[in-house]
């Protein structure tokens, strides 16, 4: 990865200390989830201990469900192991101030053992393997993610309450586009997107979209590890800003049964000179770099559907005419399909939107080098496009489960080859643990269905 400033640099964070501008600082990573765990520091304590040393963390924090509750399966972290610690080391290219949190900074941190071996099924760890095996062929990836939320009038301690049902989403109807609708909440958009730039993140635009309450604000590509990072950053100020501000935002994949959160991800190459490697003069503008990395991902793309669709809600997305695809299927311009090419030139990309807002970026964008990298090595060939409607068309369906997505993980062998055993099995135990979970549990909709009429 290319040198790049920093949005704070230590010698400034060491003066903001000083005249008690900066007073805390956060060391976080993310989870199996995508969420940021970690500790908030003495701002004078983390510059004179933390900095240089690292701190700890317990590591069952990648050994546990979405709820925090401790689970077996885990060969890193169990009870036979007795749930030692982890070392947590800050990444200073990503120091930053945190608006909404007055008088704070934040850093990412890397994790390693105590021998100082890389935790390899780290998410930010997973995702710098792919990068650096991408970097030996001569290229970077540079990706940006359109996150869509759902914004309610109701507070979080209030839909918790109320068992999440009922909530009053702050537009009554279908915004895609309209300025006057996203006018109607245009002061927390405000805040989050002032915010957001304040933090060091590029503001691009903010438009509304199809379920009532549902909104997305879009960031500048950047490289991808600084996307993943600001991806998990604005995910955890925008739920703080909107607790801030009395009401609630949602980025589950499938809310209800209308429109669901995505999260497309549009990814491009770069060669070692700045230049876009995936243009060039095959068709559609297509170097043969691109044909062969856009073809591992329709390879690659039911293998690698649970980093894309990591829950049991996620795959609820994909039905058809939904603008969630179900075919793996790629096309131009098509909105239909799994794969989406778009632009030209130097702004020549495609977009995977199989994602949801759930889903953990690391993971995702992984796959995606991943699968592109096999199509390169293996010279795939790339199919001819969709131009029609590829959910009507004669095309492999995208899983339409947690399980299938899974167990086409665990025995995939380009999954095996390009992440390895160990983090093949923790993922697939990640979601053999959720499956349980929903398994043992009685839904609303059994109740509904079940109580008097059965």
């Amino acid at each position: 990865m290319a040198d790049r400033t920093p949005p704070l640099g230590i010698e400034e964070l060491r003066a903001l200390v000083a005249s008690g501008e900066i007073d805390t600082v956060v060391l976080a990573f993310p989870d199996m989830q995508g969420r940021l765990q970690g500790k908030r520091f003495a701002a004078r304590f983390f510059l004179d201990e933390v900095l240089e040393h690292g701190t700890e963390g317990c590591n069952y924090l990648l050994a546990v469900d979405t709820e925090m509750n401790t689970v077996d399966g885990y060969a890193m972290s169990s009870w036979d192991r007795g749930y030692g610690d982890f070392a947590m080391h800050a990444d200073v290219s990503t120091l930053r101030r945190v608006p909404w949190n007055e008088g704070t900074a934040l850093l990412m941190a890397d994790l390693a053992w105590n021998d100082g071996e890389p935790v390899v099924a780290a998410p930010r760890q997973i995702l710098r393997r792919q990068l650096d095996r991408l970097a030996e062929l001569g290229y970077s990836a540079h990706v940006g993610t359109e996150l869509e939320f759902i914004v309610f009038k109701d507070t979080y301690e209030q839909a918790w309450d109320a068992g999440y049902k009922d909530l009053t989403p702050a537009n009554q109807y279908n915004i895609d586009y309209s300025v006057l609708g996203t006018g109607r909440i245009e002061p927390l958009l405000r805040r989050i997107r002032n915010d957001m730039a304040a933090a060091g993140l590029t503001v691009e635009s903010a438009k509304g979209e199809c379920n009532p309450g549902q909104h997305e604000i879009v960031f500048r590509y950047d490289e991808a590890l600084v996307t993943c990072d600001q991806h998990s950053i604005y995910k955890t100020g925008a739920k703080e800003i909107a607790s801030q501000e009395g009401v609630s935002l949602t980025f589950m994949a499938k809310y209800n049964e209308r429109e669901g959160n995505s999260c497309h991800i549009h990814l491009s190459l770069q060669d070692a000179d700045g230049n876009n490697a995936m243009a060039g003069d095959g068709p559609g503008g297509m170097s043969d770099v691109m044909r062969h990395f856009l073809a591992g991902q329709l390879t690659a793309l039911r293998d690698f559907s649970l980093l894309y669709a990591p829950n049991i809600n996620s795959f609820k997305r994909f039905q058809p005419g939904s603008f969630a695809p179900t075919a793996a299927a790629w096309g131009y311009d098509n909105r239909t399909c799994a794969l989406r090419v778009v632009g030209h030139g130097r702004s020549l990309r495609f977009e995977n939107r199989l994602p949801g807002g759930d889903v953990n970026p690391y993971l995702a964008v992984a796959g995606l080098v991943a699968a592109g990298l096999y199509g390169i090595e293996q010279k795939l060939e790339l199919p001819e496009a969709c131009t029609g409607n590829a959910y009507t068309g004669d095309y492999e369906h995208v899983p339409t489960t947690l399980r299938e997505a899974a167990e086409l993980w665990e025995n995939s062998p380009v999954a095996k080859a390009a992440f390895g055993d160990e983090v093949v099995a923790h993922y697939r135990n990640m979601a053999r643990v959720e499956l349980d979970a929903f398994d043992a549990a009685v839904t609303d909709w059994e109740l509904r269905r079940s109580f008097e009429r059965m």
